[in-house]
């Protein structure tokens, strides 16, 4: 109950004004929402688009989905082992998710679009999200060691002594705690960085912040990806 409350309350973290919907009973953060549906669209487009026509010799558009997809597949291999196949789906949608939100926020023109209070940004700079996503992959890896292992998944806690019972249960907290803020922190810090050099030197400086942005925005999408990947193969070998 207590981790709930903990994360509950991270929750509420904000940095700036933001714009909220009332539906129904709930209070919704409408720019998180907006933006989301805005990158899930992009995916399911350039989904469509590479599936729509597939051909026996590859085009080059087809070419660069079907890299893509070999790189989520030996990632998901190389971290969680010959049983990867059906974590493929997971880790792609983690990884893609994460990678176009995160380039989002700096390459689409959000401030163009005016809202009654707070901006449009990259969902990933928002707790919620993030904390959304750690969750995710702290019930993907519960699921993953317990269909393998049944009950007896939870032995991991008493080895290799029962002494460490408490560190092992502590650590299935630290670990989305540790996702969601990693995450969260690099992204807000980026685009803060970003917004500060823009009003300061509006013209060269930026340019070369944000081009470095970019990059560690993918490094980010990568870092999560690979560890959801690493935290499901742990769960299933059932060693640290």
């Amino acid at each position: 109950m207590n981790s709930i409350n903990t994360f509950y309350a991270i929750s509420g973290v904000e940095v700036g004004q933001h714009l909220y919907w009332q539906i129904g009973g709930f209070q919704v953060h409408a720019q998180v929402l907006i933006t989301s549906w805005v990158v899930i669209a992009i995916l399911l487009g350039s989904t469509a688009i590479a599936i729509r026509n597939p051909q026996t010799i590859p085009t080059s558009s087809q070419n660069f989905f079907e890299y893509i997809l070999e790189f989520i597949r030996d990632l998901s291999k190389t971290q969680i082992g010959e049983e990867y196949g059906p974590w493929v789906p997971f880790i792609g949608t983690m990884f893609l998710f994460i990678f176009v939100s995160n380039w989002s926020g700096a390459l689409l023109p959000w401030k163009l679009i005016e809202l009654p209070q707070g901006e449009l940004a990259a969902p990933t700079n928002d707790i919620n999200t993030t904390v959304a996503l750690a969750l995710l992959t702290s019930i993907a890896y519960f699921y993953a060691g317990l269909s393998k292992k049944g009950l007896g998944y939870f032995g991991k806690y008493i080895q290799p002594t029962p002494i460490l019972l408490p560190i092992n249960i502590l650590e299935d907290f630290t670990k989305p705690l540790s996702l969601s803020f990693r995450l969260f922190g690099n992204i807000l810090a980026d685009e803060l960085v970003v917004v500060v050099l823009v009003s300061l030197v509006p013209s060269v400086v930026p340019i070369p912040v944000m081009f470095l942005g970019l990059f560690t925005s993918g490094i980010q999408a990568l870092i999560f990806a690979t560890l959801a990947a690493a935290y499901i193969g742990e769960s299933m070998e059932g060693h640290h």
